[in-house]
């Protein structure tokens, strides 16, 4: 229908130039239709529009004195010129368009191969989770999640984490330690030695192999759990990330441990004995939220961090799927719209075993 218009412009252009007396010239104004056309379709449409402009104005010149004139020659190398540009830049468009077609799409392959799809349900446990790059058009950045079941079925293993940086050395480091966790958690090592692997892969990745000397200062944050099908509890150890909020009957409360582990890739390798699991209560019915700190360090226009834990609590909200929608919407308006960091956040529920 839009096609309309610059057909329009066309016809309306000619029948009133050619009602007008000869010294009243309104040919230039067919330069409206390819422009139009321009914004409205391809290449090979706006070429037509601009063929059928100039053609047009070539009847209004042999209407008004002839294309002898040199005022209708010059109108007549003018549209054609501004049609054959506009041609040409709505070419260029189309190119560019097509590439970053094309750069979208590997990112997003990209990201379900990096950041796989959480399953809805795994063991007794039900998921819901969200990823949002800061830059929209990257589609993926350095925070990370994953879960996987043990190898006798017996619990289920959680990992959350966010890298250090941006751009491609942190998509790598994402990688990597997204896959040192799938390559172990499901042999159901100790937690302690599940995280001393982790550690030791990212900390020998970031390492210089001829020298035995780090790097950069690269380090991952993450948070790791083990949550068992049998136990109302989940074991946790941090390495310096935000504590889990855990949302049990209306209360929401922050899953501190007494004594944090050093981010992923600090320090030196390390072994089972260098960390120690802390429990906390987790029952049937009860949520347990996980985020990487893009989501709490997001600022309003006034400078104010957003207040995750009031704002769940204040939403009393029981469904996984609704909480994340919630804070994924109100988390954009805090923001203005427009996030600063990558957001990760997970929220999982312990079904109660009627439902289960």
């Amino acid at each position: 229908m839009l096609i309309a218009v610059p057909l329009g412009i066309i016809a309306l252009v000619v029948v009133v130039d050619l009602l007008t007396p000869p010294d009243i010239h309104l040919g230039p104004l067919l330069v409206a239709a390819p422009a139009i056309s321009a914004a409205i379709g391809g290449t090979m449409l706006t070429a037509a529009i601009g063929a059928l402009a100039v053609a047009a104005q070539v009847v209004i010149g042999v209407f008004h004195g002839g294309l002898s004139t040199p005022n209708h020659q010059a109108q007549i190398a003018a549209l054609l010129l501004v049609s054959v540009f506009v041609v040409v830049f709505r070419y260029v468009h189309e190119r560019h368009e097509q590439q970053l077609n094309q750069a979208r799409w590997v990112a997003e392959v990209a990201q379900r191969v990096l950041l796989r799809p959480l399953p809805a349900r795994i063991g007794p446990l039900r998921i819901a989770s969200m990823y949002v790059a800061a830059e929209a058009e990257a589609r993926i950045g350095g925070d990370l999640y994953a879960v996987a079941r043990t190898l006798h079925g017996h619990g289920t293993r959680i990992m959350i984490g966010d890298v250090r940086g941006k751009g491609l050395s942190a998509i790598g480091d994402a990688a990597l330690l997204l896959g040192a966790f799938r390559a172990a958690a499901h042999r159901n090592p100790p937690l302690p030695r599940l995280v001393a692997h982790l550690q030791n892969a990212v900390y020998w990745d970031m390492t210089d192999a001829s020298e035995g000397t780090p790097t950069g200062e690269g380090f991952i944050t993450a948070a790791v759990l083990d949550v068992p099908d049998h136990q109302p509890l989940i074991q946790l150890i941090n390495c310096g990330h935000p504590p889990p909020l855990l949302l049990h009957r209306g209360e929401v409360t922050a899953l501190t441990v007494r004594d944090p582990a050093l981010p992923l890739g600090v320090g030196s390798t390390l072994t089972e004995d260098d960390y120690e699991s802390e429990s906390f209560p987790y029952r049937a019915g009860d949520l347990l939220l996980l985020y990487t700190d893009g989501v709490i360090e997001s600022r309003n226009a006034a400078g104010r961090f957003y207040p995750l834990a009031e704002r769940v609590a204040a939403w009393q909200e029981t469904d996984p799927n609704r909480l994340v929608q919630r804070i994924h919407h109100d988390l954009i308006e805090h923001a203005g719209g427009r996030l600063n960091d990558d957001v990760a956040v997970m929220v999982i529920e312990r079904r109660r075993e009627e439902s289960a």
